[in-house]
């Protein structure tokens, strides 16, 4: 059980109160707050195809890793993809679910993807706007109805799909650097 808080700033009641007294260690990356993760500003969304887009979070380039809003408006699918390692997902906004299986991500979900698993994402036509906040580790491979390999997305064409796009609509393709660890 925690101590009340001090009654009055810089007094603290005991150590628990006190901050860390050391220096953080020098080779960690500095950690990443962002204010307003849904934007007001529509350029910070990437477009993906039509009615999706993302909006980048944390590009984690030393890990393999990113972290993501996807956003669908209207309807919309995301292209039938297979993961080889685990994704993490929770909705914020709205529902979807995936072709293959029976149920619905709605408002408040959390999901776990499964390492090969291969799926496509469908917002149906109901949905005004989804927004879920999506952990893909490794990849996602692009493949047709048999499972054949169509393309492909890793943390490095993340990267490159938002440099592109920041530089075409003013933000500067250097507005993505700000999320890379």
């Amino acid at each position: 059980m925690s101590s009340p808080e001090p009654t009055s700033p810089g007094t603290p009641m005991n150590d628990k109160w006190v901050p860390y007294r050391h220096p953080q260690p020098k080779d960690s990356p500095p950690e990443l707050v962002i204010p307003n993760a849904i934007p007001n500003d529509e350029r910070i969304w990437v477009p993906v195809e039509e009615n999706v887009w993302f909006r980048p979070l944390l590009l984690a380039a030393s890990r393999g890793y990113w972290m993501n809003l996807l956003r669908v408006r209207k309807s919309g699918v995301l292209s039938r993809h297979r993961h080889p390692q685990p994704v993490h997902a929770f909705v914020l906004k709205g529902e979807w679910r995936y072709l293959e299986h029976d149920w619905i991500a709605t408002e408040g979900s959390y999901a776990y993807e499964a390492p090969g698993e291969t799926h496509t994402l469908v917002v149906d036509p109901h949905v005004e706007e989804m927004i879920t906040l999506f952990q893909v580790n490794g990849a996602m491979i692009y493949v047709d109805p048999d499972g054949n390999a169509t393309g492909f997305d890793d943390v490095f064409t993340r990267i490159e799909k938002c440099r592109a796009h920041y530089a075409k609509n003013g933000l500067g393709a250097d507005y993505i650097d700000q999320f890379i660890r």
